[in-house]
C-alpha cells in the first residue's frame, strides 16, 4: 500500500512508547530524572524505531498519585526541568522522526490547585468549576476505584460545608465538564501545549471525565466530540489516545461516528483483548484470545485499537470472570503481595512468565502483530521487572534500568534486539496496522493465527502459546510463504501450508503470489 497514506494517518502504524520523566534518566545525579536527562536519552527511543513518545504527567505537583494530582496545568515540575527543557525535548524528538503526546488529566486536579482552593468558597467564581452536594447520594460508595483506600466518592470540605466528589482519591477533587468555564480551560490547556509542539493527547480516564453531571449538555458524548474538533483545528495531524475500559460495545462509542468516519476518539486501548490474551497465556490455549479478536468490533473510517502487553497502572483483569481471573492470578501472580485491589497484578511480564525469553519474545511478536497500534511502557525493551518493595502500583514504575539497554545494545540474541526487529518488520508491513484482520484455522488449540489483507498484500502471524512443539496445516492461502522474522520460505500446496513450531514459537509471512 502507498506510504503516503500511512504517513496521513500516522498513529495507525505507529509505535507508541510510555514513559515518566522523573524515573527515565537523571541528568545531575540528584536521584530524580528530568527533561534534559530524557532528551540525552532520546536515540535509544531513535534506534529502537519508536515513532511516538507518551509522557505521564510531568506538570507541577504534590506527588500524592505519581503526577496524577496536578497543580497547574500550564506548568512543569520544577524537579523535571522547565517549560524551556520540555521545548527542547521535544524539538529533539522530532529530529529523530519521533511525535510527543502526553497526558490529559483532566477529570480531577489536586485539591492543592489554586481552582479548588478558592472553589471552596460558596461565592467563588471556581466553586461551580468542582461537583458539590449537601449530601453525598444513597449510593456514595458505589463505584470507589481505590477501595483499599477511599470508601466513598464524596468527601466532606469543612470550609465549603458540602461535599464534593472525587472519583479518584479524596485528594482529587472531580472537575465539572457541564461548566463552560471548565470546558472552554480544558480546550484551553489543550492548545498551549499544542503550541510547544505536542501531537495530541492521552485522555485518562474518559468514561469518568463524561460521567460527571453534565445534566446541561445533551449527549456527554457531544463533548468528547468538541474536544476532537478543536483538536484537529489547531492541529490537524493531533491525536488523541484514550483510556476506556469497557466491553468493546461501550468502547466503540467513544470513537464516536458521523457518516461512517470517527470524530471523538482516534484511539481506544484494547482492555479486553489485553486481558484475554492473559488468560491465554496461563492456559497455554489461544481460545481466549481468539474469541475475544473475533468479536472485537471494527473501528469507524480512520480510528484504530491501540494493543498493549502492560500500561503503567495494576495489569486489570476486570474484564474477566472470577473463576478466570483466579487462573491468571493463580499462574503469574499468586503471591496476595503481587496483586492489587482484587482486580489486578502489580508485575511486569519477565516474572510473570519465570524469565523464559521464548514466551517473553513471544508476547512482544504477538503485540506487533495484532491488529492495532503497539503501545510499549518503558523498560519493556529490555525485561524490566516489578519491584514489590515499592507501594502499590509504583512497584511497575521503578527507574528505567540503562544498565540492560548498553549490556543488551550489541547483543544479537537479547531482548532489546528481538524488539528491534520487531518493529522494524510490523513498520514494513503496514498490513498488520492498515488490513483486514481474520483468523486463521490451525486445528490445534494452543495456536493463535491470523492474517492481514490489503491492497493484494497478505501477511499471516502464527504464534504457539504452549511448552510444547507444534505442527499446523493453515488453509486458504497460495503462493509461498515467505518468512519477514528469519530466513526462509514455506510452500502453499493446494492452498494448504504446513508450519512447525518449537515451544512457544512465533513465525511471521508474507504471501508471495506466483
Amino acid at each position: 500500500m502507498k506510504l503516503t497514506r500511512t504517513a496521513d494517518l500516522w498513529w495507525k502504524n505507529a509505535v507508541v512508547y510510555c514513559l515518566d520523566v522523573e524515573t527515565f534518566h537523571d541528568s545531575d545525579g540528584d536521584g530524580c530524572g528530568d527533561f534534559r536527562g530524557l532528551t540525552q536519552r532520546i536515540d535509544h527511543l531513535h534506534r529502537l524505531g519508536v515513532t511516538c513518545v507518551w509522557l505521564m504527567p510531568f506538570f507541577p505537583t504534590p506527588e500524592r498519585d505519581d503526577g496524577y494530582d496536578i497543580t497547574d496545568f500550564y506548568g512543569v515540575d520544577s524537579r523535571l526541568g522547565t517549560l524551556g527543557d520540555f521545548v527542547e525535548f521535544v524539538r529533539t524528538a522530532r529530529d529523530r522522526g519521533i511525535r510527543v503526546i502526553a497526558d490529559l488529566v483532566v477529570n480531577h486536579t489536586s485539591d492543592k490547585h489554586p481552582w479548588f482552593q478558592s472553589a471552596r468558597d460558596p461565592g467563588s467564581p471556581f466553586h461551580d468549576w468542582y461537583v458539590w452536594r449537601d449530601k453525598p447520594p444513597p449510593d456514595a460508595e458505589k463505584g470507589v476505584v481505590f477501595p483499599d483506600k477511599e470508601t466513598s466518592l464524596w468527601t466532606y470540605d469543612r470550609k465549603a460545608k458540602k461535599y464534593y466528589l472525587h472519583r479518584f482519591y479524596k485528594h482529587q477533587p472531580d472537575l465539572n465538564v457541564a461548566n463552560p468555564a471548565v470546558r472552554d480551560e480544558i480546550a484551553r490547556v489543550m492548545g498551549f501545549w499544542m503550541e510547544l509542539g505536542l501531537s495530541g493527547f492521552r485522555v485518562d480516564a474518559v468514561p469518568f471525565l463524561l460521567e460527571a453531571p453534565v445534566e446541561e449538555l445533551p449527549d456527554p458524548h457531544d463533548y468528547l466530540g468538541d474536544l476532537r474538533a478543536f483538536l484537529s483545528r489547531r492541529n490537524g495531524e493531533g491525536v488523541l489516545l484514550g483510556e476506556v475500559n469497557l466491553p468493546y460495545a461501550e468502547t466503540m462509542k467513544f470513537f464516536g461516528q458521523a457518516d461512517g468516519v470517527g470524530d471523538e476518539l482516534h484511539l481506544c486501548f484494547d482492555f479486553v483483548g489485553m486481558q484475554q490474551m492473559y488468560l491465554s497465556l496461563a492456559r497455554q490455549d489461544a481460545g481466549p484470545l481468539t474469541h475475544a479478536l473475533t468479536e472485537r468490533p471494527v473501528p469507524p473510517r480512520d480510528c484504530h485499537w491501540a494493543t498493549f502487553v502492560r500500561n503503567h497502572d495494576e495489569l486489570t483483569l476486570d474484564k474477566l470472570t472470577v473463576p478466570e481471573r483466579q487462573e491468571v492470578f493463580d499462574a503469574f501472580g499468586p503471591d496476595e503481595d503481587m496483586q492489587l485491589y482484587g482486580r489486578g497484578l502489580r508485575r511486569r511480564l519477565p516474572g510473570m512468565l519465570g524469565f523464559d525469553l521464548r514466551r517473553i519474545r513471544m508476547v512482544y511478536s504477538l503485540l506487533f502483530s495484532l491488529p492495532g497500534t503497539p503501545v510499549l511502557f518503558y523498560g519493556e525493551e529490555v525485561g524490566m521487572t516489578e519491584d514489590l518493595a515499592v507501594e502499590g502500583r509504583g512497584a511497575v514504575r521503578t527507574p528505567m534500568w540503562w544498565d540492560a539497554v548498553a549490556e543488551q545494545r550489541w547483543d544479537g540474541e537479547s531482548l532489546l534486539a528481538w524488539t528491534r526487529l520487531l518493529i522494524e518488520r510490523y513498520r514494513e508491513c503496514p498490513e498488520l496496522a492498515w488490513g483486514t484482520f481474520a483468523v486463521v484455522e490451525s486445528g490445534d488449540s494452543a495456536v493463535f493465527a491470523h492474517r492481514c489483507d490489503i491492497d493484494g498484500g497478505t501477511v499471516v502471524a502464527v504464534h504457539n502459546f504452549a511448552e510444547r512443539e507444534v505442527s499446523v496445516e493453515l488453509s486458504g492461502l497460495e503462493g509461498v510463504l515467505t518468512d519477514v522474522l528469519v530466513d526462509g520460505t514455506v510452500e502453499v500446496v493446494d492452498g494448504r501450508a504446513r508450519v512447525e513450531l518449537g515451544p512457544y514459537d512465533c513465525r511471521w509471512f508474507r504471501q508471495v503470489r506466483r
